[in-house]
């Protein structure tokens, strides 16, 4: 406790550090404001019963900062622009220019980059825009709007979501850690209260076994995600002994760390997405004049709407697209041959195609552990729904996981930041 008191000591003692956390709160604060700030012509009642039934929604509302369960001008978040990143980052796949742009010309080509997906973000907000909307009025949430009115909306819910996406540029710069991350952390944090108020209201004495069930499976998957999301493997790495004018260079060990949870949150979002599109399509062919049409998709809406159904293809596309993912975004001939160019290899591996396949066997066994663990977190919350039949008990799977890699990779930074200062 000493230690963390001497911590925060040192942290708010050294003025450029101190400036650079309230620069990051204020402007969180400024982000909490305009999640609170809604459209007009809101059917409170009717948006609450349509999230509490949606799974992906709620999801949404995650990246959204909380602006989406109030339909603030702020309703998309920063959601276009982490769809944009992975649109991006599966574009390297099949562009080299991409490729080497983001993973070889060094900080200039990844602000290059990252200024491509800015520029996609825009197209995309209009598209998650014009859906959302047309999807609230279906449900009667939002009223009928004139061609002129649904434009309006459009424009202050695009530039709401871009103005997050430069507050959180502005934290990466000016502050500390992801700035998008802490919008997303913020949003995630704001909604704690009225969680923990709603089981208070709620609270049935009767129910107390397993309100305290519910409490050690949030401490064992707290405790899971911090172990997953630190855990690593370790390839032993040695650099060959080099002789230049007459001194000796190289011989060094080292390691390479492959991390257990390579794909981080990003297969859960593709499953989530994969999931809606059925959906949408079959409640509007469910409201056509053709019958047979109408009762197929009534059919598939039931499969849908089978939460036991619902969640196993939920957990397998977790787990594909976690695979799929990592060898977008890892690539073992790419590490083989960096290894090779600077003279370094794994000790009882030959260097080249051996070291690739080497290193993509570890992997692969890797990847198998990290998707699973995501697919248990991303379904937690749906068994827990079924099993106790208390909306207010199920465990943010998702939530839970952005807010402690969050948290851990603050730390980092500002112990970082200490240690810069320290020397």
């Amino acid at each position: 406790m000493s230690k963390f008191f001497e911590k925060l000591r040192m942290i708010f003692g050294d003025p450029s550090l101190r400036k650079r956390i309230f620069f990051v709160l204020g402007i969180l604060a400024i982000a909490r404001v305009f999640a609170v700030i809604p459209i007009p012509g809101i059917d409170v009642m009717r948006l609450q019963s349509l999230f509490s039934g949606s799974e992906f929604l709620n999801l949404l509302n995650i990246f959204s900062g909380g602006g989406l369960s109030n339909l603030s001008i702020v309703m998309l978040g920063v959601g276009p622009f982490i769809t944009a990143s992975i649109i991006m980052q599966l574009m390297t796949v099949m562009s080299p220019k991409l490729k080497a742009l983001h993973q070889e010309e060094g900080e200039a080509g990844r602000k290059r980059f990252t200024q491509y997906s800015r520029l996609l973000t825009v197209p995309l907000a209009f598209i998650q825009g014009y859906a959302f909307i047309k999807l609230l009025q279906g449900q009667a949430v939002l009223p009928q709007l004139a061609f002129g009115d649904l434009i309006v909306v459009l424009f202050v819910i695009v530039a709401g979501s871009m103005l997050l996406v430069w507050l959180g540029d502005l934290i990466t710069e000016f502050g500390i850690g992801n700035g998008v991350s802490l919008i997303i952390f913020a949003g995630i944090v704001a909604t704690l209260p009225g969680m923990v108020s709603q089981l208070i209201f709620t609270f049935d004495p009767s129910q107390l076994p397993v309100y305290l069930a519910g409490l050690v499976v949030a401490l064992l998957v707290t405790f899971g995600v911090v172990v997953v999301t630190e855990a690593e493997r370790p390839i032993p790495i040695t650099y060959a002994k080099q002789v230049r004018g007459g001194r000796t260079y190289g011989g060094v060990s080292t390691y390479l760390p492959l991390r257990v949870n390579q794909a981080g949150v990003i297969p859960i979002i593709f499953a989530l997405s994969i999931l809606l599109f059925p959906q949408m399509i079959f409640e509007f062919l469910s409201q056509s004049s053709i019958a047979s049409v109408s009762s197929v998709a009534s059919f598939f809406l039931g499969l849908i709407a089978n939460t036991w159904i619902y969640t196993s293809v939920y957990f397998v596309l977790v787990v594909l697209f976690t695979y799929f993912y990592t060898a977008v975004t890892f690539d073992p001939d790419n590490i083989s041959t960096n290894l090779q160019k600077s003279g370094a290899f794994i000790p009882g591996v030959r260097p080249g195609v051996t070291t690739a396949d080497y290193i993509s066997r570890i992997l692969t066994r890797l990847t198998l552990v990290g998707a699973l663990f995501l697919g248990i977190i991303a379904v937690l919350p749906l068994i827990l729904r079924s099993l106790t039949g208390i909306q207010a008990l199920a465990i943010g799977g998702t939530a839970l996981l952005i807010v402690v890699s969050v948290v851990i990779d603050l730390i980092k930074k500002v112990d970082a930041q200490i240690s810069v200062r320290e020397y």
